[in-house]
């Protein structure tokens, strides 16, 4: 048998440009390993958005470490937003002086009024403002808080896209998913978890520029246990060790 082969012309196809989605970055872990996760689906526009918080400077010192070691391909350079609430919380509030409630205290003593709708209300306008219909939040499964259930997302989606004009999708991939769960996954992905800041109360480096966890609130409780679940190391600096050691 002869076989014939024939030329012919391989056309390609058109480019499209792939999906966006807008990841509300804190600089923690949950939100640092969900950036990646949509970074392997989406072209990814992290979005950090300040309060007047007492921990954000250490929190921009964690995403901008994150992102620059983190290596991911496809993501906009990070914008930053801000909401000052101020002039809403109290001067006393613990998140205001930086004195959170202590290590074994319940999620419930560390919960800010408004603080999603604050977050997704910005961040949804910049989204409408540059055609981004996806705009996802870390939110964990059991948070406690009126403002991290379904229907708040959906009823804040319909009243941005609404308000806007503009479609505006509200998801949080990891609602029914644990902190050690997502732990498991940021390590699967080999991301330097240890730079992420899951802290109220963070420490600075003498002579750095740099922060420590200060392992004794309720969110370095929850992130060592989350580690301690996850039968992964935890490699994070605490400055206080009585209860992470």
């Amino acid at each position: 048998w002869q076989i014939q082969l024939t030329d012919y012309q391989i056309t390609q196809l058109p480019h499209y440009p792939m999906p966006a989605s807008a990841v509300l970055l804190s600089g923690g872990l949950d939100s640092a390993v969900l950036l990646a996760e949509e970074a392997s689906r989406f072209d990814v526009q992290p979005i950090y958005v300040s309060v007047g918080l007492a921990w954000e400077r250490a929190e921009r010192d964690a995403v901008a470490r994150f992102l620059a070691s983190s290596g991911l391909a496809r993501m906009r350079p990070l914008v930053s937003l801000a909401v000052d609430m101020r002039d809403v919380y109290a001067a006393t509030h613990w998140a205001m002086t930086g004195h959170p409630p202590g290590y074994h205290t319940p999620d419930e003593d560390v919960y800010l009024p408004g603080r999603n709708i604050v977050l997704l209300g910005k961040a949804g306008v910049f989204c409408a403002s540059r055609g981004i219909e996806r705009l996802v939040i870390g939110t964990l499964d059991h948070n406690p808080f009126p403002d991290a259930t379904p229907a708040f997302r959906a009823a804040m989606a319909s009243a941005l896209s609404l308000g806007l004009s503009c479609p505006i999708d509200i998801d949080a991939p990891y609602a029914r998913v644990g902190k050690a769960d997502v732990i498991r996954r940021g390590t699967a992905r080999h991301l330097p978890l240890a730079l992420t800041l899951s802290c109220m109360s963070p420490v600075e480096h003498e002579g750095h520029a740099s922060f420590r966890h200060c392992g004794r609130c309720s969110k370095c409780r929850e992130r060592h246990d989350a580690f301690l679940e996850a039968g992964v190391p935890d490699h994070t600096d605490y400055a206080d060790r009585a209860y992470t050691s």
